[in-house]
């Protein structure tokens, strides 16, 4: 019992000068806790001494646990460029240096500076996605799934929306198609096989109740062999000859020839509005480059209409994700695609990679083993379905460590990499050209 009467008191420990500069009320709620555990473990036996010392340590420790941003920077040496775990395409710092100033300044988000009165947030971005793909009007959200929940929702609430079995995609994160268009009050009308669609089938669909012929891209998937889909230039012409609306989920959209015959997997905007079609949407990041968003393009008189849709304020984009749109749209805008770092790495030659991983091979010399090595890799970010891309790696060994242990202890130091045929690698093409020498400085870090 003494020995709980030595246990500091609360109101006198919490003044101790190590806690001077930290917070008074996180210091008192975690010496609370601490202390609270120090007197069970008094009475349960555990302890049978006080370290005040001690104790003031794990207050700070739990402190700055506490306070370290969750949110952390790493190094993605995975290869994968849209790498959806690790935050999908890159912002570039001029980009990110243009807005900078805005957002952090009071703007004219919903105000129109010519007439002196509320504006409209989305206007910004229109005139640049006009001239870019000849849209009639744009509208952006906080997602494409966002997009076709919202363009369904408008259009096909207690109507039937068609779509072919094949399309029925499931995303991400177990997000289907059936069940958002389900959440948004369409009537899912499922058409023709999973392999095989034809023109006909959507014909034969439509009924008094139809409102929407929908197209959905396979971004995440690929179906081979006896297999024929509608392409969209026919779903259009299907769809004015009854007088109802054209819908295309493209997924993630490219604005620019790819690299490697990407294109032949993955749409083009740029192709997609050569059809004029009713409506499309698509992902800002992706293959776009750019910051998470779904972008809406089509008619005038549509757009008005999913304007007026009460949902729309709950998916809004706020002023950093339009002002960073903005940017990266005028940087396609004016041929500026070495802006788009997504782009960029995509378009990165063998030869630039090679140099790369020598560099940084050559830096590691004695520290441990390493070898360049000719392999591919994947997008990522649910786009281009077994297309890979050449790539150069660099394996890393460390005396007889097993390759988990060493993806492992590179991970505590925030660098992701992957594992291939039993080795560890550092994938150039998503490396940055800045973060060599951080990467040396890390790995001899682990292995000094």
């Amino acid at each position: 019992m003494s020995l709980l009467k030595n246990i500091p008191k609360i109101d006198k420990f919490i003044k101790n000068k190590t806690f001077e500069n930290y917070s008074d009320k996180l210091i008192t709620k975690i010496s609370k806790e601490k202390i609270n555990k120090l007197r069970e473990d008094i009475l349960s036996k555990k302890v049978d001494e006080i370290n005040e010392k001690e104790l003031i340590k794990e207050v700070i420790n739990e402190y700055q646990y506490i306070t370290k941003p969750s949110l952390q920077k790493v190094i993605n040496a995975t290869g994968i460029i849209v790498h959806t775990n690790l935050g999908r395409s890159l912002i570039s710092e001029e980009s990110f240096d243009q807005v900078k100033g805005l957002v952090s300044s009071y703007n004219n988000l919903e105000y129109d500076l010519k007439e002196g009165k509320r504006g409209e947030r989305y206007s910004h971005i229109v005139k640049t996605l006009k001239n870019l793909t000849g849209c009639e009007d744009a509208l952006v959200v906080n997602n494409n799934a966002s997009a076709v929940f919202l363009v369904l929702n408008t259009f096909a609430k207690n109507k039937e929306a068609i779509v072919s079995r094949g399309e029925l995609v499931e995303i991400g994160g177990s997000f289907r198609i059936p069940e958002v268009m389900s959440q948004s009050g369409a009537i899912l009308k499922e058409i023709g096989t999973t392999n095989k669609t034809h023109k006909t089938d959507y014909e034969n669909a439509i009924n008094e109740n139809s409102a929407i012929m929908m197209k959905v891209h396979k971004s995440n998937y690929s179906i081979e062999g006896f297999t024929s889909e509608v392409n969209l230039e026919e779903i259009i012409e299907v769809a004015k000859q009854n007088n109802i609306i054209d819908y295309y989920d493209m997924g993630s959209g490219h604005m620019i020839e790819l690299p490697y015959n990407l294109q032949s997997n993955e749409p083009s905007i740029l192709k997609m509005m050569e059809y004029n079609p009713s409506l499309i949407s698509f992902s800002g990041d992706k293959l776009l480059g750019s910051v998470q968003a779904g972008i809406i393009l089509g008619k005038k008189e549509l757009i008005e209409k999913i304007k007026k849709n009460q949902l729309l304020r709950m998916l809004r984009v706020d002023k950093i994700t339009l002002s960073l749109l903005e940017v990266h749209l005028n940087s396609y805008l004016k041929g500026e695609i070495e802006k788009i770092p997504t782009l960029n790495m995509l378009y990165t030659s063998i030869e630039t990679l090679s140099s790369r991983a020598l560099y940084v091979k050559e830096a590691l010399e004695g520290i441990c083993k390493c070898e360049l090595i000719n392999t591919s890799s994947l997008i990522g970010g649910g786009t281009t379905p077994n297309k890979k891309i050449p790539t150069i790696a660099l394996s890393i060994e460390y005396k007889n460590y097993k390759p988990n242990k060493i993806e492992q202890e590179l991970r505590k130091n925030n660098l992701i990499t992957r594992i291939e045929n039993e080795k560890v690698l550092l994938d150039f093409r998503s490396i940055k050209q800045i973060q060599l020498d951080e990467i040396v400085a890390i790995i001899k870090k682990v292995y000094k």
